[in-house]
């Protein structure tokens, strides 16, 4: 099972830089191993305020027990919390896909029914099923799971956001779904997306 954990870290004021730099050095041999062990599938850096250290993790663990020993045995842990969010599998996920282009940028988009759509939801499955079918081999939609059950949350490649707003337009279901999209970044200890699956 994969999950989405959203990682805050707040140091203690007062902790030396030395010890920082001492707790992110094993943070990251820690995460290499987990990404060896495909426990560890992605990181990626949300929008940051000034001072905010938040991370966007994608983890794959049999379960929230075994998730919980992953994440307490990270070294950033006893300055963290962590929100953790099941994803379960969605029909129209296309799978690991290949490695990006250079220059495409990384969005998770989520999606959740605008109002009483259910009937148009159910009516337009099988054109949404196409189409994502058709984004996912151009490469834009890479990854698709359900939070619950009348929600969904995708990771996307795009140029930019325009692009990408073109893209979720561009689904026969657009009209009855509200999107929340958060641009990502870079972090420095992401396996990466050719990471091995559990």
């Amino acid at each position: 099972m994969e999950y989405l954990v959203t990682m805050t870290t707040h140091v203690p004021e007062g902790t030396s830089p030395e010890t920082v730099d001492d707790v992110r050095a094993r943070e990251a041999a820690n995460s290499r191993g987990l990404a060896e062990r495909g426990r560890l599938l992605r990181l990626w850096r949300p929008p940051l305020r000034p001072g905010e250290w938040r991370t966007l993790g994608l983890f794959a663990a049999p379960d929230e027990v075994s998730l919980e020993e992953i994440l307490s045995a990270m070294p950033l842990r006893v300055w963290r919390s962590d929100e953790v969010t099941p994803l379960t599998p969605h029909p129209n996920d296309p799978g690991p896909a290949p490695a990006a282009p250079v220059a495409a940028q990384e969005f998770l988009v989520a999606f959740a029914p605008a109002g009483a759509a259910s009937q148009r939801l159910a009516e337009t499955a099988a054109a949404e099923a196409a189409r994502a079918k058709e984004l996912a081999a151009a490469g834009h939609l890479v990854r698709l799971w359900r939070t619950s059950a009348d929600r969904a949350l995708g990771l996307w490649r795009a140029q930019n956001a325009t692009e990408l707003r073109t893209d979720l337009d561009s689904l026969p279901q657009a009209p009855w779904l509200t999107t929340t999209t958060t641009p990502l970044t870079e972090h420095p200890n992401d396996p990466g997306p050719g990471t091995p699956q559990a």
